[in-house]
């Protein structure tokens, strides 16, 4: 007796993306065409400019597809309008980016615990603590971004985003300001969290050994996915 396989937790279907300016049309992307099991970690892999950053971007409900559409756990998120997508989003989605993205005015403790009281949360404080606690950050708590290293602030983004505990975490480019040393560091805590909390992890990258690190590749070449001939799972 065969056991049924999980449902994807992200399906993009048959998604394109185009931009209209005043030298004509440009293809961002061409029927991109996957989805992605529960627990299972991707890298989005090409060039600069191939759009694996629209594609992320996308994913997330960011950005929009001129056609086609994304799935996420399920819910087609271009059938919901601007505020029930981003309601599904922070209920259901993480994000990391390589620019930190944390808000000056409030100290890693605060930043933690942001996602957690827009959701309403009556744990925040507590929640976001022990997340901090867990990337190293014990003794940051009340430190604002201008005075933390690079490393420490991403280390507060993937508190922020995991302390959600997402469905999915996107990540683009998180190693991308950060020196190789710091930037293995962070990756290791990233694939360590994940592995813990059981998310999805899609990740953006241009660093063959982060890439190598996930079970799935997508290898993205003029807004097309290039499918090795050992995996079936995808059509472009």
């Amino acid at each position: 007796m065969s056991i049924p396989s999980a449902p994807a937790i992200v399906s993009v279907e048959h998604l394109f993306k185009s931009v209209t300016d005043s030298t004509g049309t440009l293809d961002i992307l061409r029927d991109i065409d996957f989805s992605l099991a529960p627990r299972e970690t991707a890298a989005i892999v090409g060039a600069s400019g191939s759009g694996k950053s629209t594609l992320l971007s996308i994913i997330a409900g960011l950005d929009t597809p001129t056609r086609g559409t994304v799935r996420l756990d399920g819910q087609d998120l271009f059938d919901l309008g601007e505020d029930d997508r981003a309601a599904l989003r922070a209920q259901k989605a993480g994000f990391v980016f390589q620019s930190f993205q944390l808000m000056g005015n409030l100290s890693a403790l605060e930043n933690v615990m942001l996602p957690l009281e827009l959701a309403g949360r009556k744990d925040s404080r507590r929640a976001a603590t022990e997340m901090l606690d867990r990337v190293g950050l014990s003794q940051r708590l009340g430190h604002y971004p201008k005075v933390l290293s690079g490393g420490e602030q991403q280390r507060v983004a993937l508190a922020r985003a995991f302390v959600v505990q997402p469905a999915v975490l996107l990540a683009d480019e998180p190693t991308g300001s950060l020196d190789f040393a710091t930037g293995e560091t962070i990756m290791a805590l990233m694939f360590d969290l994940n592995r813990e909390l059981g998310t999805t992890l899609v990740l953006v990258t241009h660093d063959e050994r982060i890439a190598g690190r996930c079970e799935r590749r997508i290898q993205i070449e003029a807004g097309r996915v290039v499918v090795p001939k050992e995996e079936g799972a995808f059509t472009s």
